[in-house]
């Protein structure tokens, strides 16, 4: 039965292939096998070899980018289900082969086969004269300068790809399996490892300690702010955060994501202690702050003691105004906070009993004028009440 609709004969794979190696690569393993059994190939180490030039695979795989089926035969390739090596003719070719042995009628070592043929009749340089079948690695084994040449092209240098000489021939020469190609081995596994070696010295370089005045990235702080947590409650947490891991003297380079997680803890750990009733109240005249205020303040190195003395002018105040608030923990927090950083801006006055050191009448009134201004101030009040 033909059909307008299907002008050609249709791709055909395998689904339980497709299932298990992925979907792409079983397409380009059903046309590889197509062209190694429809064309003649060359049989070396129990292998069917078949020169394919790469515009016949684009013009069998139309719906493809170059780029997409160079990245799928890789993928076959390093998934062991093809075995690839190129033809430096210049005819933009490549030795496709499956990984499967096939029976032949003698030793296949014995045979010489023909060498494939470049452009224009050209001889081009093939698979079968680089000394790279499949056997094991030889005790006295060296990359070719094809293969350090490749890896220049990755900014690998020399000393790097030759100093994993000794490690690799050692390594499989334990395991004694044979491979068609050690140097394209070599290539993968030095590439590897540079990545590996590259990605450890980017994080030791960036690794720091912290500092005195560490602050955390505008994004980690927006990463909180968007999550629910308030700034001030951010702001407040910094100090703390920059003291524990300053006295430990670790080196990390992650300290913006260390940051949130202690936020996110903190900031649960105060929602458990003060319970999500949002509820506005007035505050009651037996009031008293939560002991997880306590622990907040001397987290903030702020006296407890000190807090406690604040209890009754702050209950006065809020029972005066006749205010709801729905956390009234949370008022006093930044009623002391407020209160305290005021404290510690004041300069010390050392009061004396003798006569040499009374003030004269001008400075004595005003000192009494700054107590009273102090005393009457209620600008933490006015704060709260944004609470």
């Amino acid at each position: 039965m033909t059909s307008n609709l299907v002008p050609e004969r249709p791709l055909v794979f395998s689904p339980t292939l497709a299932a298990t190696i992925g979907l792409e690569e079983a397409i380009l393993l059903q046309v590889l096998m197509d062209f190694i059994t429809l064309r003649s190939g060359r049989l070396y180490d129990q292998h069917r070899w078949v020169e394919i030039p790469n515009r016949d695979l684009q013009q069998a795989l139309p719906f493809w980018q170059s780029a997409d089926i160079r990245r799928v035969v890789v993928s076959l390739y390093n998934l062991g289900m093809i075995l690839r090596n190129p033809v430096t003719s210049g005819n933009d070719s490549y030795l496709y082969a499956l990984n499967e042995k096939v029976a032949m009628e003698h030793d296949d070592s014995q045979v010489q086969p023909d060498e494939p043929a470049g452009p224009a009749g050209q001889g081009g340089t093939s698979l079968f004269h680089q000394g790279t079948g499949g056997r094991p690695i030889a005790p006295d084994w060296m990359p070719g300068e094809e293969w350090l040449v490749q890896c220049r092209q990755h900014n690998i240098p020399d000393h790097f790809s030759l100093g994993l000489v000794p490690e690799f021939v050692s390594y499989w020469r334990d395991r004694g399996q044979a491979q068609f190609s050690w140097g394209n081995k070599f290539f993968n596994h030095v590439r590897r490892r540079w990545r590996e070696e590259q990605t450890l010295k980017g994080s030791h370089e960036m690794a720091s300690s912290m500092e005195q005045d560490w602050r955390p990235g505008e994004d980690a702080v927006d990463i909180l702010v968007n999550s629910g947590i308030p700034a001030d409650f951010i702001e407040d947490a910094i100090p703390e955060f920059v003291l524990y891991w300053r006295e430990r003297g670790i080196r990390i380079s992650t300290w913006n994501t260390k940051f949130i997680e202690h936020i996110r803890r903190q900031w649960n750990k105060y929602n458990a202690s003060f319970g999500q009733d949002d509820t506005p109240r007035p505050i009651p005249a037996d009031w008293r702050p939560s002991p997880a205020c306590f622990e907040i303040l001397q987290l903030a190195e702020i006296d407890p003691e000190y807090a406690r003395r604040k209890i009754p002018e702050f209950v006065l105040y809020w029972r005066d105004s006749q205010q709801s608030r729905p956390s009234w923990n949370t008022v006093f927090l930044q009623f002391i906070k407020q209160d305290w950083a005021r404290r510690l801006e004041e300069p010390l006055e050392v009061e004396s009993g003798h006569a040499k050191h009374k003030p004269p009448a001008g400075e004595n009134r005003q000192s009494i004028e700054e107590k009273l201004r102090q005393l009457t101030d209620r600008s933490w009040a006015e704060n709260a009440r944004r609470w």
